[in-house]
């Protein structure tokens, strides 16, 4: 399955990477008040689930050099320009990243590490079928009193239905499904866990930002 979804991935990106940070700042809307809404503390641990370009390591390393950061992607094309974006930033001895599946990976043969104070997704649930898997792996991978943030597509509910229509087939395009239910499911584990959950609607309902943090 991680063989298939490499591939996958592969020919979607293999020519959009090039062009994938200047395209995308169009329509991923969030991914800066995710970041800004992070906080570490010194010396703690960020690991983003589907780094893709390494885009938003390089901001969220720049913004906190004081935290240490980490990314997986399927998509060794997009790893190949993450890996070359770390670089040029000066930050390949902060920033680490590595070929995973989101689904299932092993943190610790990956980086030497169990646990994670911070955890991040950004606009990588809506293109993984399995993501409430994600979900649960990133949950699971949190230091007691870490923390899951997740931005995604919303459901453009405040916006007219013909862009709402248009966008969603549009996105098909590009083998992205936003998930409707996240915030049902977060509940759901925020509630199993004893963990609060926050839930914010951005630009009309265009995108959903959720923050779950676990008790101490």
């Amino acid at each position: 399955m991680t063989a298939a979804a490499t591939a996958l991935m592969n020919r979607i990106y293999r020519r959009q990477r090039h062009i994938y940070n200047i395209t995308r700042r169009y329509y991923l809307l969030g991914r800066d008040f995710l970041i800004a809404r992070l906080a570490p503390g010194t010396g703690d641990r960020m690991l983003e689930i589907g780094c893709g370009t390494g885009r938003n390591l390089i901001l969220a390393a720049q913004r906190y050099p004081d935290a240490r950061c980490f990314g997986i992607d399927v998509s060794t094309e997009m790893l190949a320009s993450a890996i070359a974006s770390i670089a040029r930033a000066g930050l390949a001895s902060r920033v680490r990243v590595a070929h995973a599946d989101a689904t299932k990976f092993d943190p610790n043969q990956l980086f030497g590490t169990e646990q994670f104070e911070r955890v991040f997704i950004s606009y990588s649930l809506s293109m993984i079928p399995a993501w409430p898997a994600v979900l649960d792996g990133a949950i699971m991978r949190l230091k007691p009193g870490g923390e899951l943030h997740v931005i995604d597509f919303g459901g453009q509910q405040d916006l007219p239905r013909w862009f709402r229509s248009l966008l969603r087939h549009w996105l098909t395009l590009f083998h992205v499904v936003p998930r409707d239910t996240l915030e049902g499911v977060l509940a759901a584990k925020a509630y199993a866990l004893g963990a609060t959950l926050t839930i914010e609607r951005l630009y009309s309902d265009y995108a959903q930002y959720a923050r779950l943090k676990l008790a101490v």
